[in-house]
């Protein structure tokens, strides 16, 4: 079996929270001895939504008790961030760590074993890059500090407990206050862990894009404001070789990114893997270890035939971007759509303007360019937006915004990492489709062959942007691009209320505009 390559055994395809969260949840009240997990984010503290969790509790610190009790053990790495750069998800990750650490204490006497990992990518900026962001990142520091200095003491008391990493680049004033360690230089972290994975009892699978906590949870219609929107995929996979191999994953990637053991194949799962450079002095990037992922998509651009879809939050590889354009240069019949988020979500939401989010941008319109060179008028890229007016005053970060919405109606946040290849393959996982998941971060993924997987995830993510009596020739072959391209202007010259679906041509013009080379900086960062 090609490594990647899930047999066709059950496989359900969740899209939204809406349906994968009650299924993950149903999963941890039938597990029978252990599971083994590793997210980017999993907060304690999320609602439960399926019936049969919320007789136990209304959060997942309830569910996680009475597993415990249940005798069955827990064992999960949560990812940690760079405490200096990303000192907010740093304490998120902290707070998670102090919530599950109460379930431990919960749990009765002779209950399962509950193992939390804070897990720290073992990568470090070189000594030569870090000389040049010294300055930054130390204003950085004293931002926060004068923040933390402003609040109540015992409140900055309890922040700083959550923030490990963040505290020790501080110094005590004497009147209580705080402020930034100057020397020495400090540690910068390249690269996360931004798996969403789970196995239960070695044989069951929940794998995707979709992270933990309130803030991913939506639905297929998708009716809250722009903000609060989330698309994403995960599948349920019942295949115990899946299963063993990502258990061994699990176990091992903190060992394998650290450098300590060499990574094995792992087959049928895909990973992303890099570990520290060896001679790291004049480097911003880790040493790739493992690329699957990316070796993958490279593979399946190369057979396809007929029709490729891709779902993604970025499309930023230009490697990517010129296999693609390859292809649809060799093959006259092969078609694209590809369906990306209106604009970033820190820049359609926060209305933020640094470089990396405009180095991002910058990428993403060159790799969009190169391909509606090659493709013409076989590639369709589009957006989706909800069907209703933008309500001014929705985004409590202000009204000075313009890439929270499209063509007069807010936009819904694409979070999916799904890509089609005809009706041969579909690879579901956590990566992007950007330089920094194909060789920096640790990701997982699997490639389904199986006809009726390879159906089913087409059908099922595909859907949710169409209307629901969708025919045929929006699925079927290069013909589908032209459908969808059909509907999506359409849609653009109606009234939000009076849409069909919820798909509308992406706007290259304000990505192009926005958007700021970065001489010198590893695409990988963004």
């Amino acid at each position: 079996m090609r490594p990647g390559t899930a047999k066709p055994d059950r496989v359900q395809v969740l899209v939204t929270a809406f349906e994968a969260y009650p299924v993950l949840e149903r999963a941890f009240l039938k597990a029978e001895d252990r599971i083994v997990a590793g997210f980017r984010i999993f907060d304690p503290m999320t609602k439960l939504h399926s019936p049969e969790a919320l007789e136990i509790g209304e959060t997942w610190l309830d569910l996680i008790v009475h597993t415990l009790n249940r005798g069955v053990s827990f064992d999960i790495a949560i990812a940690d961030f760079d405490p200096l750069l990303a000192h907010e998800i740093h304490r998120d990750t902290w707070a998670s760590l102090r919530r599950l650490t109460a379930a431990r204490e919960l749990a009765r006497e002779g209950a399962g074993r509950l193992r939390v990992i804070p897990a720290l990518h073992s990568a470090r900026v070189g000594l030569g890059p870090r000389l040049m962001l010294w300055s930054r990142v130390t204003g950085e520091v004293t931002r926060t500090a004068k923040s933390l200095n402003d609040l109540e003491e015992a409140l900055r008391r309890n922040m700083l407990k959550e923030m490990p990493g963040f505290s020790r680049w501080l110094l005590a004033v004497r009147d209580g206050s705080y402020r930034a360690r100057r020397i020495p230089v400090p540690p910068l972290v390249p690269a996360t862990h931004h798996q969403k994975v789970a196995v239960f009892d070695g044989k069951r699978t929940y794998i995707g894009g979709l992270d933990l906590d309130d803030r991913r949870y939506d639905d297929l219609n998708h009716r809250k404001p722009a903000h609060l929107t989330w698309q994403d995929v995960q599948l349920m996979v019942d295949d115990p070789e899946l299963g063993a191999a990502t258990e061994g994953h699990l176990h091992h990637f903190i060992s394998e990114t650290g450098g300590r053991s060499v990574p094995p194949p792992r087959p049928p799962l895909l990973r992303t893997l890099s570990a520290p450079r060896r001679l790291a002095l004049p480097f911003l990037s880790p040493r790739r270890l493992v690329h699957e992922i990316a070796d993958a998509h490279h593979e399946e651009v190369a057979r396809a035939e007929e029709f490729i879809y891709l779902e993604t939050q970025f499309f930023r590889e230009r490697e990517l971007a010129r296999k693609l354009a390859d292809a649809a240069r060799r093959n006259k019949r092969l078609g694209l759509v590809l369906v990306l988020p209106a604009a970033p979500e820190e820049v359609a939401f926060e209305n933020r303007r640094r470089a990396d989010a405009r180095y991002g941008e910058f990428l993403q319109a060159r790799c969009l360019k190169k391909l509606r060179k090659a493709f013409g008028h076989r590639i369709f890229v589009g957006s989706p937006a909800q069907n209703r007016p933008v309500v001014e005053g929705e985004n409590p970060n202000g009204e000075n915004l313009s890439r929270d919405r499209l063509a007069e109606a807010p936009l819904i946040y694409v979070h999916t990492k799904v890509s089609v290849f005809d009706d041969r393959a579909a690879i579901v996982s956590s990566a992007n489709l950007n330089g920094r998941s194909f060789y920096w971060d640790t990701e997982v993924g699997v490639r389904l062959t199986a006809p009726h997987e390879v159906a089913e995830v087409k059908r099922k993510v595909m859907s949710a942007w169409l209307p629901d009596d969708a025919d045929e020739k929006f699925f079927k072959g290069s013909g589908a691009v032209q459908a969808w391209r059909v509907l999506a202007n359409e849609n653009l010259v109606r009234r939000p209320g009076g849409r069909q679906g919820f798909i509308l041509p992406y706007a290259d013009r304000p990505a192009r505009l926005f958007g700021r080379a970065l001489p010198g900086v590893p695409e990988e960062m963004v």
